[in-house]
């Protein structure tokens, strides 16, 4: 919290010497209520067939994904959840699943909630907190909010883990977090990824994207 506060802190500092301060600071109080109005309807007019985020003030709704896009996600969802749900660590989501962040809310591709976040979940939770681990992949419609805004807000609100996946180039990138600031730890197309955040979920990066090396990696979590 304090190192948040000193990001905040750092943001308004240039504003607090303007003779426009009052002003500002009545238009921000009018943005924040308007918006607040369009994510009470979002929540609202929210639909099971779409795939839907309010970010920045404004509903986004995402058009159908590429086959390519949805097996490297089913793929990772299947080692990570088949892992947790072994080793009892907590829960994993996908898809339609909407996590809610102070100002935004995102459908993230694959997500993880810790022993203690997974605890509050009930059959009838639609509004999902901030995960632990956050996975994306890639797209060319999604790319710079995956980068831009999402990066952010993850980054600022409590994620502990974020893997932006590159399905064309097959490449999985892996930020962790050190202090108040994501850090990549990774960035690759071979070898293997470890999660600290998942204590003891290890897969070949290959597994990601070729079904073999997937149903291989699946195998040994299922002898092991």
């Amino acid at each position: 919290m304090r190192g948040m506060n000193s990001v905040i802190e750092s943001a308004i500092e240039p504003l607090l010497h303007s003779p426009l301060l009052p002003e500002i600071a009545e238009t921000l109080q009018s943005r924040v209520r308007e918006e607040s109005v369009r994510r009470r309807k979002f929540y609202e007019e929210l639909r099971d067939d779409q795939k839907a985020e309010f970010i920045d003030g404004h509903v986004v709704l995402h058009s159908p994904a590429r086959d390519k896009h949805i097996a490297v996600r089913q793929n990772l969802e299947r080692l990570l959840g088949t892992y947790v749900s072994l080793q009892e660590l907590g829960k994993v989501r996908t898809d339609k699943c909407l996590c809610v962040f102070p100002r935004n809310d995102y459908e993230p591709d694959v997500v993880f909630f810790g022993p203690e976040k997974a605890a509050g979940l009930a059959d009838d939770t639609m509004k999902f907190p901030v995960p632990d681990f956050v996975v994306e992949v890639l797209s060319e419609s999604t790319e710079d909010r995956d980068r831009g805004v999402k990066f952010e807000d993850y980054e600022s609100h409590g994620v502990a883990e974020y893997w932006i996946i590159d399905a064309d180039a097959e490449v999985v990138e892996q930020y962790l977090r050190r202090g108040n600031r994501f850090s990549l730890a990774l960035k690759s197309g071979s070898g293997e990824i470890a999660s600290p955040t998942v204590p003891g979920f290890r897969i070949p990066i290959r597994a990601l994207f070729h079904p073999a090396d997937n149903l291989a990696a699946l195998r040994q979590f299922m002898s092991g």
